[in-house]
């Protein structure tokens, strides 16, 4: 009898050994990392297979439901190749008739989030990756409760794991006071989606349906503190007006509607912003397990292998896809200005490990890497940008594996000329702060490199 049970349970092991192994070789991934993972779950199949279900499928198809977005009546001629390659993955087409300012430093984000909250008469959407538990998002949720008492409906999206400590007292005054609270937990919903590493990183405010507050900014002091201060980052956020506004809203519905097992809202359309001649031209690139295609990462690695002048871009965390690195290196091999901005230390010392070789790669092929704060001691470079020819890119994700193809995020493409050279001009500014080129590594600073470089798609 226990040799048949055992034969059995052999059986079945060797069978969801197989089954994972196929499961892998359809998923959409670069060899290298499809091998091991069939290496890792035939070496240790009782931990390879587990880990690779929580940790490692991708796109699920019926686990989230795909964005819809309200088709535009007449979306016109594309306004750049980039903005036509987005409308194929189905992202919606970019609008023309916004307006749009830059927070460029933690002052001026913090009025923004204020005035946009003081000002808002019917609704306040949220959706945070961070709200640390210190005096500034403690502030931040009072606006919210002031604003929930003054009849304001008030929404708002935390992620369960990025706001393990967050201002429990403040947020339970906001409850109190009308305002509507969910987690984003993968945890929670670990049976229906099977994955553990998912993360709502999308960050934004929408008051009345109408403005919008959005980039790289959480809510914390390192996000609003004092300018110049030794704990605030260098970030960048940005507040916006028009058509474009709608698509978000419909973005923060459909989060909504997940946490909260109700149909999304319909949305109405934001009209254009009369004084806005000439205005903003600019697009919502979202992505993420709720996206069909990866389509801010097709998007980025398009663009930049059609650039001709210009490559420039800012991450606090840098690892890299193989596509995205492989065409970093082609674009600088051919002569292109290809800057990379990171901070000299962030505040992830493992992902600093895992960025060398990728980093050290980009330099020997002509790359200029632009070490943020090396000269002024610890000081963190926290935004996301990319300024590519004559289009640019700014939002909530990193130039690294886990926002490209994993996490919940928001990017907002730029085409018009006024857009695109104020944020190559917040580029520029940021150099002055920054030391070029890497430091020498020693042997084993390599090797640790190495191992955690093989972390990172989970980093």
């Amino acid at each position: 009898m226990n040799a048949i049970f055992t034969i059995v349970l052999v059986a079945l092991g060797l069978a969801l050994v197989g089954t994972t192994i196929i499961w892998v070789l359809q998923q959409r991934r670069s060899p290298q990392s499809a091998l091991a993972w069939i290496l890792f779950v035939l070496t240790l199949p009782y931990v390879g297979v587990p880990l690779f279900y929580a940790l490692g499928v991708r796109k699920r198809g019926a686990r989230y439901a795909p964005l819809s977005f309200r088709p535009a009546p007449e979306p016109g001629p594309p306004l750049h190749p980039v903005e036509d390659h987005l409308r194929r993955l189905d992202v919606p087409a970019a609008t023309a008739a916004n307006t749009m300012a830059l927070d460029a430093d933690a002052s001026q984000a913090r009025t923004s989030l204020k005035r946009l909250i003081a000002e808002a008469e019917t609704s306040l959407e949220i959706a945070l990756y961070r709200l640390d538990p210190d005096a500034y998002s403690r502030e931040f949720v009072s606006w919210l409760t002031e604003a929930a008492r003054r009849g304001v409906e008030v929404r708002l999206i935390l992620d369960q794991f990025g706001t393990l400590r967050r201002p429990q007292k403040a947020l339970k005054h906001l409850h109190e006071a009308g305002g509507q609270i969910e987690m984003f937990s993968p945890i929670a919903r670990l049976a229906a989606t099977g994955r553990l590493n998912l993360r709502n990183h999308r960050k934004l405010l929408i008051a009345d349906g109408a403005r919008l507050w959005t980039g790289g900014r959480n809510v914390g002091a390192s996000y609003l503190g004092s300018p110049g201060a030794s704990g605030t980052w260098t970030d960048l956020s940005l507040v916006i007006e028009g058509p474009v506004v709608a698509r978000y809203r419909e973005v923060f519905e459909a989060d909504w509607a997940k946490e909260t097992n109700s149909p999304p809202r319909p949305v109405a359309d934001v009209p254009d912003v009369p004084d806005a001649q000439g205005g903003a031209a600019l697009q919502l690139v979202p992505s993420g397990p709720d996206m069909v295609h990866d389509a801010l990462h097709d998007a980025l690695v398009h663009a930049i292998h059609r650039a001709d002048r210009r490559v420039w871009n800012a991450t606090p965390y840098f690892l890299p896809t193989a596509q995205l690195q492989h065409a970093l290196i082609t674009a600088a091999r051919l002569g292109r200005d290809v800057r990379l901005m990171i901070p000299a230390r962030s505040n992830q010392w493992f992902a600093d490990f895992a960025r060398g070789a990728y980093v050290r790669h980009l330099e020997e092929a002509g790359c200029i890497v632009l070490r943020y704060g090396a000269a002024q001691g610890r000081r963190m470079l926290h935004a996301k940008a990319a300024v590519i020819d004559d289009m640019a890119l700014a939002g909530s994700a990193n130039f690294d594996v886990r926002s490209m193809l994993l996490n919940f995020e928001t990017a907002l493409a730029m085409y018009d000329s006024s857009s695109v050279a104020r944020l190559a001009d917040w580029f520029t500014a940021q150099e002055a702060a920054c030391t070029p080129g890497t430091l020498p590594a020693t042997l084993p600073r390599r090797v640790a490199e190495a191992v955690f470089r093989l972390g990172a798609p989970i980093l």
